[in-house]
């Protein structure tokens, strides 16, 4: 009996510590539970000896349980830190635009939640991926269905979701950062006035003449009664005037001056309204604006050019229209060039003396709106041009004398003949809609109509001072119509 006794303890001593070791080995993602196998061998062991075991044996198991469970304890602690561990080393994702707030339990992440949606629809072991709370308290209060790992802490979420929606409260809101204007450096800042001021380099006032001696950017503001912006660069170079709500007469030259630079921009600053005007003594530099290089203008404020003296608008190069809103009013051209003019957009409304566009070289209308009305002289023109006449696109409504048509033309155009006089109302119908209404400020022989909106088979007529002409239908590039 006693032989039984010391190998039953021996059995059992055995199965403890195989139980033991298995109990060293739990899984990595084991939440601390314990592991089946090592509760079914200690229920076997525990039913062997139940009639048997000695005081001895009794108390040996319970010290090796008592071991045993220790273990356990152990290996469960040990498994919960890993996982707080884990939990609290989330990396929070950056924001490719805005910022990441945390602050009393509100997350605010840029893409990364929404509505109080997880990125992913789903949870990940009970934590959000919208990063850390600031407050140590986690961001979201916890859903129905669950506890957080860690209470608080640092976890990005003190919860589970429910249903791939995030348990919080709320959800901050999405900044998108505030961008800093863009910063524009001028070679030289100018308020014009009785005295004008100048802060940067390159200008200098000589009496009522604000002279450019360099290449740069430089900027325009104020009034000037009796004086000139004059460009004169020592070797050829670049230079950028803005006009931001100038206004400047000159009674003996151009109120702007170009005399020497390699290309001279003017731009017309946003929402300004800038008015230039000049005398009749100038007969060489005969323009408002006059350049005797390429004069290339854009912007989206306001022009306003008054010619006493001939031209609106003048170059011995090229002039190029880029954009902005002009009115021209002037006793020879409103704009004049010896080489190239090139409209590629704006609005202009133009008033000549003699003619409305004039270009001894090629003239090329890419974009834009414009209304012209030419002058009185047999001879003159609306529009004229010595060489090619290229038209793209946009619009031209131009009535006078006479008038130079196109050479290319993108689609059929129309001259409308009609002897008229100053001040009729033309109102130019395609289509049976109306395009553009005419004012002339002389007395005229034809309308030349270029519309991007004019096909093949389109109706045209006019309507002058309130009576409709014959309709007519489009055929071919070029059609000529009497509207008489």
């Amino acid at each position: 009996m006693k032989e039984k006794k010391i190998l039953a303890a021996l059995a059992a001593m055995a199965v403890l510590c195989s139980g033991a070791a298995g109990c060293g080995q739990t899984d990595e993602n084991s939440t601390g539970s314990e592991s089946p196998a090592v509760s079914e061998d200690l229920s076997a062991a525990s039913d062997t000896e139940q009639a048997d075991e000695s005081s001895e044996a009794d108390e040996s198991s319970r010290d090796e349980s008592s071991s045993a469970d220790k273990k356990e304890k152990a290996t469960k602690a040990s498994q919960e830190k890993k996982s707080s561990e884990a939990a609290a080393s989330t990396t929070v994702p950056t924001a490719k635009k805005g910022t990441i707030k945390a602050s009393s339990g509100t997350t605010s992440s840029s893409g990364n939640s929404s509505s109080g949606n997880s990125s992913s629809g789903n949870s990940s072991s009970g934590n959000s991926s919208s990063g850390n709370s600031s407050s140590g308290n986690g961001s979201s209060s916890g859903s129905s269905s669950g506890n957080s790992s860690s209470g608080n802490g640092n976890s990005g979420s003190s919860g589970n979701t429910s249903g791939g929606n995030s348990s919080s409260g709320s959800s901050g809101s999405t900044e998108e950062p505030t961008e800093p204007a863009e910063e524009v450096t001028f070679t030289a800042e100018i308020t014009l006035g009785s005295t004008p001021e100048v802060i940067g380099s390159n200008v200098t006032v000589d009496g009522n003449t604000v002279l450019i001696s360099a290449g740069g950017d430089y900027y325009f503001t104020g009034s000037l009664p009796d004086g000139q912006i004059c460009v004169s660069t020592v070797t050829e170079e670049k230079v950028k005037i803005v006009l931001d709500g100038v206004d400047v007469t000159c009674s003996w030259g151009p109120a702007l001056f170009i005399n020497e630079a390699k290309r001279c921009t003017v731009e017309l600053a946003e929402g300004s309204v800038n008015v230039l005007t000049d005398g009749a003594k100038d007969k060489v530099n005969d323009g408002v604006v006059f350049s005797n290089d390429t004069l290339r203008i854009k912007g989206s404020g306001e022009l306003v050019v008054n010619s006493n003296n001939a031209h609106g608008i003048a170059s011995d190069d090229d002039v190029i229209i880029e954009d902005g809103t002009y009115y021209i009013t002037s006793v020879k051209s409103g704009i004049f060039a010896h080489n190239d003019i090139t409209i590629n957009g704006g609005d202009l409304t133009i008033f000549g003396g003699t003619n409305g566009i004039k270009s001894k070289g090629t003239l090329n209308i890419n974009g834009g709106t414009a209304l012209v009305s030419g002058g009185t002289k047999e001879e003159k023109s609306s529009v004229y041009a010595a060489g090619a006449f290229s038209y793209t696109g946009g619009y031209l409504f131009a009535a006078g004398n006479m008038v130079t048509a196109p050479t290319t033309s993108a689609n059929p155009y129309i001259v409308a003949k009609h002897s008229g006089s100053a001040g009729d109302s033309v109102a130019l119908i395609l289509d049976g809609v109306e395009q553009a209404v005419l004012s002339p400020h002389n007395n005229y022989r034809c309308v030349l109509i270029l519309s991007p909106e004019i096909y093949d088979g389109s109706s045209f007529y006019a309507n002058i001072n309130g009576s409709d002409t014959a309709e007519n239908t489009i055929s071919g590039t070029q059609n000529v119509f009497e509207l008489d």
